[in-house]
């Protein structure tokens, strides 16, 4: 199919949305910032290692030289190539799915593409748990804790009532700015050690409170509760403890929390890009693909 602009395939798409459309001619920013708006759309990078795209290139006469140069082009702008006047650099961080093609042969990378399955809609429209975890590891940007970044999110009935994320309480001094000599080691080995800083789990249950929290809430939280807040966790009535990072006491909380009838179960994210370090020797064995953009619905 062709067609006379990206505004022309974008209307054509749109009306077609719920078939699936795949394409390599989006080259500017501004085209791509069109198609990102609708729902249906899925930008994909594909890349591998520079030399690995050298051999895969089947171009006897190229110089590695001339690869580079024109790469760099693609890459970043410039050049004498006019048609890729923006560089796919300029649109990074609208890639919603980023895949490194450093496998040996046509058949494992097509294996892995049936595993990643593009077509899934959670890729276009995140579920419940990856939403909230994603909010919940969002929260921990937030954190000032000098040991780890951790937060949480508490939801009832698929809606937020609370987020928190660790650090020390409110007015005293950050973390991160001395606040907790625990966390910054600046107490004697012979002094207690107690850290002063709320954990991200403690600050959401604190922030929504027992009567907020009701039956059946679920804790969000990037980092599988310690001890000390599975305690709270249990007490405050939380159902359902849904977590990314294990802890060390990982087991130990898992039992408290079986203990009490309360369900704990680790979120896992779709199969992330592969990023194998490839085998130079083995470089070149299959043409595959070089970077490029691609749609999807």
């Amino acid at each position: 199919i062709v067609f006379s602009s990206p505004g022309e395939m974008l209307d054509f798409v749109t009306k077609r949305w719920q078939d699936n459309f795949v394409t390599s001619d989006l080259r500017t920013r501004e085209h791509v910032e069109m198609f990102i708006k609708r729902p249906f759309f899925l930008l994909v990078s594909v890349d591998a290692p520079l030399y690995q795209r050298y051999k895969r290139s089947n171009k006897p006469n190229a110089s590695l030289e001339d690869f580079v140069i024109e790469d760099d082009c693609l890459v970043f702008g410039g050049g004498h190539n006019t048609s890729l006047s923006v560089s796919l650099h300029n649109v990074r961080d609208l890639i919603d799915i980023q895949i490194a093609n450093t496998f040996r042969s046509r058949r494992d990378f097509e294996s892995y593409l049936e595993e990643l399955n593009l077509l899934d809609v959670e890729h276009l429209r995140p579920g419940w748990d990856a939403y909230f975890m994603t909010l919940a590891s969002l929260a921990s940007r937030r954190s000032n804790c000098m040991k780890r970044r951790v937060g949480a999110v508490l939801v009832r009935d698929k809606r937020i009532i609370a987020a928190g994320y660790n650090g020390t309480a409110r007015g005293l001094l950050n973390c991160n700015e001395g606040g907790c000599p625990e966390c910054n080691k600046t107490t004697s080995l012979n002094a207690p050690r107690e850290c002063v800083c709320l954990h991200a789990e403690e600050n959401a249950l604190l922030e929504a409170g027992r009567e907020r929290i009701g039956q059946d809430a679920v804790l969000y939280c990037n980092t599988c509760p310690c001890l000390r807040c599975t305690v709270k966790i249990i007490q405050t009535g939380v159902r359902t403890v849904v977590y990314n990072l294990s802890y060390k006491v990982d087991d130990a909380s898992s039992a408290l929390f079986k203990q009490a009838g309360v369900e704990l179960r680790r979120f896992n994210p779709s199969k992330k890009p592969n990023i194998s370090v490839p085998d130079p020797s083995q470089a070149g064995e299959t043409n595959l693909l070089i970077p490029g953009l691609a749609l999807s619905n």
